[in-house]
């Protein structure tokens, strides 16, 4: 390594150049940089949502580079080699990247750190993709949260480090290794015909995802308290896209909502929370990895669930034609935008795990085929807490009825009337859309009738409360 071996900045989860650490200390060396992105094992298990939005924003940020001078280097295979690949290419003596957190990522990241300081190749992670390391967080006896509110408590106090700057020049090298192409990758493949109706409601890139920061600390966080259960309407930060990729970081988005909560903006430290809710969840999820596959209560291994993905109750809640409009309504906005309201979430998953006693992973994984804003711990952490099985859970006696919580909720019916087009003379042109992103052998229309409900209300409620009697919970 000499003074002029280029540093790899190997990217995956963080697709911006402001606030990077890993990119930054790259920078700072002098040294020629060469951003990286390797299409390995770990991306191409994604669902077809997740992996085509990810796409999106590999060729997103790879033009962002380019106006910088820079470039983002392509490459598919298993990162470790494809790194050595280019080590041997370049002559580069270091690699930096940003922490991951979920169990397969760290695998991965272990034995590339391993190999290449082994190789005398300097390899360094860095932060950037949660504000506290999840072993950072400690209760007084030195153990980790299990319950959310002592965490807040924990943390709420805590600096939080100010975002960097974008670099303001990235070095680069005298010449460039060569790059696979990306539409050689066909990432989008599984998304099919649905990709074309998706397409238009994704906000795409640092700068959409700092624009959308910008407008929901003008437009919406004063009253984001009551406005973010309101399906309805616009009153979310719809931030979850963005971070996930890593567009935009939760540093940048908590010092925006700390100077909001200065200026007196009431819903500043409920959004300060939700940001805290996603720390909450990656640090169970390090702690805890069991969360993503099993119960995180294990009282509930014995609980009766429905384990057929296949069922026809499973199959209709997945068409969203259970006869419930909160649910039907949720779930095709899924299919149309790639994301789904908060609210429209807790009640898909607490009727799919409850009211139809099905297996919280037949909805967890569904999801993490169908949104563009899935993230591995908190998909997670939310089917558990619906489910009852999970950490800080709702209780297993409290089932959310999906009818007096569209009452409450979409009391207008603006919601459901958004996306259910079945017996409406003149049906949204959002509803219509759904019929143009599933697939085509469900056989589904606009001139179909809408079904009765597959369980009703009050009769699923007493079905779950019956299977939870007497249960030592």
């Amino acid at each position: 390594m000499t003074a002029s071996s280029p540093v790899l900045v190997w990217f995956r989860r963080d697709l911006r150049l402001s606030d990077h650490p890993a990119l930054d200390a790259a920078c700072a060396t002098g040294r020629p940089v060469i951003p990286v992105f390797v299409h390995d094992d770990v991306s191409d298990s994604l669902g077809a949502a997740p992996k085509w939005r990810l796409g999106l924003g590999v060729e997103d940020f790879a033009a962002t580079l380019a106006d910088k001078g820079s470039r983002l280097i392509l490459r598919r295979g298993d990162a470790l080699a494809q790194l050595q690949a280019l080590i041997d290419e370049t002559g580069a003596g270091a690699v930096f990247w940003s922490r991951l957190y979920d169990p397969q990522s760290v695998d991965r990241d272990t034995r590339v750190k391993t190999t290449l300081k082994d190789a005398g190749i300097e390899a360094r992670s860095f932060g950037g993709h949660l504000m506290f390391e999840p072993w950072s967080v400690e209760t007084g006896q030195g153990e980790y949260y299990k319950v959310y509110t002592p965490f807040w408590n924990s943390v709420k106090s805590r600096d939080v480090d100010a975002p960097l700057s974008a670099p303001p020049k990235i070095p680069a090298p005298e010449a460039w290794p060569e790059s696979d192409d990306l539409d050689d990758w066909a990432m989008g493949a599984a998304m099919n015909r649905g990709a074309d109706v998706v397409r238009p409601h994704v906000r795409l890139g640092e700068s959409a995802a700092q624009s959308r920061l910008g407008a929901f600390m003008a437009n919406i966080v004063q009253g984001y308290g009551e406005s973010r259960d309101i399906p309805g309407q616009d009153g979310t930060s719809g931030l979850s896209e963005n971070l996930s990729l890593g567009e935009i970081s939760p540093h940048q988005c908590w010092h925006a909502g700390q100077r909001a909560r200065q200026e007196g903006k009431q819903g500043a430290e409920t959004f300060l929370k939700e940001l805290v809710w996603r720390e909450f969840a990656y640090h169970l999820m390090h702690h805890t990895p069991r969360i993503l596959t099993e119960n995180w209560r294990e009282k509930w291994d014995s609980f009766p669930w429905q384990d057929d993905a296949r069922g026809a109750q499973v199959l209709a809640w997945k068409k969203g034609r259970t006869g419930i409009p909160f649910v039907d309504a949720a779930m095709r906005e899924m299919y149309v935008t790639g994301r789904m309201h908060n609210r429209g979430r807790m009640i898909v998953a607490s009727y799919l795990t409850k009211h139809l006693m099905t297996h919280w992973r037949i909805g967890k994984e569904w999801f993490e085929d169908c949104l563009i804003d899935w993230d591995p711990a908190s998909n997670a952490m939310g089917w558990q807490w619906a489910a009852g099985s999970g950490p800080d859970a709702t209780p297993y006696f409290r089932v959310f009825n999906p009818v007096t919580q569209l009452d409450k909720f979409d009391k207008s019916r603006d919601y459901t009337r958004a996306w259910i087009a079945e017996g409406r003379a003149d049906p949204s042109a959002t509803a219509l859309s759904f019929f143009d992103a599933v697939p085509r052998h469900w056989g589904m229309s606009p001139e179909d009738e809408y079904p009765d409900p597959i369980m009703p209300a009050d009769e699923g409620r007493k079905r779950a409360l019956n299977a939870y009697e007497n249960r030592d919970f």
